[in-house]
């Protein structure tokens, strides 16, 4: 019966960590960071560091070595005159072990 209680809180923990990292950013710089051993990805603005390691690790099976966050400001956009401001977003670059890899690609 424990194990069936583990299993259930693990699962548990699983949905927070799908909330957590939102999707992966593929832009030119990010793509030049993957040789780095680092990948970016979108975040939730109230995810914390470790939260942010947990998850990744869980996710895809990996090993990480670090994380850095960053919050990239929203920006203002005309459209027909009228003035709108996008929302801001939280970056996390996420460095991981050597020998260790994310293939994004795939979708897996």
């Amino acid at each position: 019966m424990a194990t069936k209680a583990k299993k259930a809180e693990n699962a548990k923990a699983a949905e927070w960590m799908y909330e957590i990292v939102r999707r992966p950013i593929v832009t030119e710089k990010s793509a030049n960071g993957s040789s780095n051993n680092q990948m970016t990805f979108e975040v939730l603005s109230t995810a914390t560091k470790p939260q942010i390691k947990a998850a990744v690790e869980a996710i895809f099976g990996v090993k990480v070595k670090g994380v850095n966050t960053l919050v990239q400001k929203g920006k203002t956009k005309f459209f027909r005159g009228t003035r709108a401001l996008r929302g801001d977003m939280k970056k996390a670059i996420v460095r991981l072990e050597e020998g260790q890899a994310i293939d994004i690609g795939t979708g897996a």
